[in-house]
Parts: C-alpha cells; sequence; structure tokens
C-alpha cells in the first residue's frame, strides 16, 4: 500500500492531500484540533464544521514538535524533503519544518488493512499476509494471469482494492518474492512493474544492496569495506568468496539472491511466536518520580498486548518485558507460568514480577511487554 498510514489519515483530512504529512509521535484527539480551531478563529461559527472542512492553520506543524517521536510514515511530498519511515521526528523538523504532524490511529489503519486485503482475495485467494500494509499474491492458478504479463490481472487488483478502501497500492510481477518485493518498489506510487529474470542485469543489479530484504546496515558496511555497493557487484564476486567473507549460510544466500533466485513459497498460514507492544517515551522516566505515569503506561501495554492476543484467537505462557535506559542499556526478563493466558490483569501481574527483577535506579526510555510461546485459545 502506498504511504498507507498517511493514506488513511488523509481520507479523513482530505483538504491535506498533495501537502507534506508525517504520521508519528504522541496521541491527539480530533477535540484537540476543534479547540484549536476555535482558538484561532473565535469569530467563526463551528457548529456542524466536519473534520474535512477545518482550516489548514488548526493543524500541528513538524516544527513545533519536541521529543523522540519516530516517523511511521510520511506522504509522497514530505519525501521530497528527505523525510522517511523510522527516521526521528527532531531531524525530520529540521528537513521539512512546514509538513504537518499527525498521530497513528491504529484501529482504523487495522480496518483498512482487513478491507484491502478482503479486496485480493474475492481475485487471488493465495495470499501471504507480510503485515499491515503489504502481501505476496501467488498468482499462478488465477485466470488471466497470462495476459501482458500479469499486468492485466495487478491492474484488477488495484482497480478492486481502490473501490473498496479509496487507497492505492502498488504491485511489483515476478517470478519469486525477492523479484517481486523489488519490483513493487519501482513505480510508487499506484504503479504496476514488471520483472523477468531476463531485467536481472538492467533493472536489479544497478540497484544498492540494501534494497534487499535481509542485507541490513552491519552487511551493507561489510560489503561497501569491500567495494561491493550493488546487487551486481555482489554477482560479480564468486559464490565461495562470498562464503569464505560472510560465512557458508549466508554467502550462499547472498549468491543467490543477487542472480535473482528464490524459491520461498507463498505461505498463507503462519504462526506467530510471541506478540508485543511497547513505547518510547517522549522524556525518560524516573522510577520514583514518574511512577504513576510509567504505571499507567505499563497498565496499557499490557491491555494492548491482551487485546492483541484475544482478538486473534491465542494465549501464552511466557510473559516478558523490556527495558532501556537512558545509556541504551537494554534489559529483558522472561517469566514462563503455569497456565495459558491473555488476560490483561494477569499479564501485568507477572510483567509486574518481571520488573523487581531489574536495577531500576537509571531512568528509563523505553518500556515494552510481550507474551511468547503462543497457542491458539481453541486448542
Amino acid at each position: 500500500m502506498d504511504a498507507f498510514f498517511a493514506s488513511v489519515e488523509l481520507l479523513r483530512y482530505p483538504q491535506l492531500k498533495g501537502l507534506p504529512v508525517v504520521i508519528g509521535g504522541g496521541r491527539r484527539r480530533e477535540d484537540d484540533l476543534f479547540a484549536r480551531a476555535r482558538q484561532l478563529h473565535p469569530e467563526r461559527d463551528w457548529t456542524g464544521v466536519t473534520l474535512d472542512q477545518l482550516p489548514l492553520d488548526v493543524f500541528p506543524l513538524l516544527s513545533g514538535y519536541a521529543g523522540r517521536g519516530v516517523i511511521t510514515t510520511a506522504t509522497y511530498a514530505a519525501r521530497q524533503f528527505g523525510v522517511g519511515s523510522a527516521m526521528g521526528l527532531m531531524k525530520a523538523a529540521k528537513l521539512c519544518p512546514q509538513a504537518i504532524l499527525l498521530p497513528v490511529d491504529f484501529e482504523e489503519v487495522r480496518r483498512f488493512s482487513r478491507l484491502f486485503k478482503g479486496a485480493i482475495a474475492e481475485i487471488a485467494p493465495v495470499i501471504e499476509d507480510r503485515g499491515i500494509d503489504e502481501v505476496y499474491i501467488d498468482l499462478t492458478q488465477v485466470p488471466g494471469v497470462e495476459e501482458e504479463g500479469g499486468r492485466v490481472l495487478a491492474a484488477r487488483i488495484q482497480q478492486r482494492i481502490f473501490e473498496v478502501t479509496n487507497l492505492t497500492c502498488s504491485i511489483g510481477v515476478a517470478p519469486n518474492k525477492l523479484l517481486a518485493k523489488l519490483a513493487s518498489e519501482f513505480n510508487k506510487p499506484n504503479g504496476i512493474s514488471i520483472v523477468t529474470m531476463d531485467d536481472l542485469e538492467a533493472r536489479i543489479w544497478p540497484l544498492a544492496c540494501r534494497k534487499v530484504n535481509g542485507i541490513g546496515p552491519r552487511t551493507d558496511e561489510k560489503l561497501k569495506s569491500r567495494d561491493i555497493h550493488t546487487i551486481g557487484d555482489i554477482a560479480a564476486r564468486d559464490r565461495d568468496w562470498l562464503i569464505e567473507n560472510f560465512g557458508r549460510s549466508y554467502g550462499a544466500w547472498l549468491h543467490e539472491v543477487s542472480w535473482g533466485r528464490d524459491e520461498r513459497p507463498v505461505v498463507t498460514e503462519s504462526e506467530p511466536v510471541s506478540m508485543s507492544r511497547e513505547t518510547t517515551f517522549e522524556r525518560d522516566l524516573h522510577v520514583v518520580r514518574d511512577k504513576a505515569e510509567l504505571g499507567a503506561v505499563f497498565t496499557r501495554l499490557c491491555q494492548g498486548v491482551a487485546a492483541d492476543l484475544q482478538r486473534k484467537g491465542y494465549v501464552g505462557r511466557t510473559i516478558g518485558i523490556k527495558l532501556r535506559f537512558d545509556n541504551f542499556q537494554t534489559v529483558t526478563r522472561d517469566t514462563t507460568i503455569e497456565d495459558f493466558t491473555a488476560d490483561a490483569a494477569a499479564i501485568r501481574h507477572h510483567a509486574g514480577q518481571g520488573l523487581k527483577r531489574v536495577d531500576l535506579s537509571r531512568r528509563i526510555r523505553l518500556l515494552g511487554v510481550r507474551v511468547g510461546k503462543l497457542a491458539r485459545a481453541d486448542q
């Protein structure tokens, strides 16, 4: 999906279309926008005014942000300034201070996620869920897949998604998941890209190594230190050399992906290993002086994990906590209990026991709660 979190917000605020908009930061209620509207324009009668009629000056700008939040996504207008997902909001504010800042509405985003996946399933039911805004689709047995190399079918999927959600998506059609994922980025937004093995040299090899899922920042730095900057540079190296420098398994994998080979099937069902919620605080919190705030956040995280488990039909036996302190040290503690649970109070109790096993003398930057060793509740 194209800039999914931002696009969902633009359905609510169509007056922001075409403007740089960043999604992230803290919680904010729609009532706050109306309160700001009344403050800025006291002469106007705001009775009956809807969200899509709010003037632009009531929306908070990125320039006024102070804190440690990160960007979930940004509109394409904001990306023109170098702003992107996972970037700190303070850094983004320097690049694009005029961008409008909106919080994430997870409930609404999840609703649209279900809608777009349902729209796809009407046409091509073999789907692998890759998170809230992305899927792999096996088109092999879908009627019409041969027309224009799959372009006609991809256009049908795009059209159906738009009919159901009013949102656009970008689709890559290729012989395997690796190439399809890369192709899906070629023509954003609202694009369709067809890639075959014959396109490897012209379209895949010039791409930066980091474009491949599975090549992270550390590996990328190691590759660059050996004068390897593109996928084509990897392909030019001997397989044995890659194994010698990057290990037997990973080196062999690098060789395969650089030649566009990927045998992974589309997996329609996979069991989650764990479910978790975490939050990074706007300021480091002190265990004693900020006890009430920490307690409220801790309870909310436990309730969130419990709600996720119940909504998806799972229970778990291992309950863990994650803490990151002001010196960036991260610690975790897990407890495995006798009975499975998806109860918020039980999760909070056992997670609280885990907190007692941690030295809490430093200020806390991040707090998280996790439930693992999952089983289906109906089993």
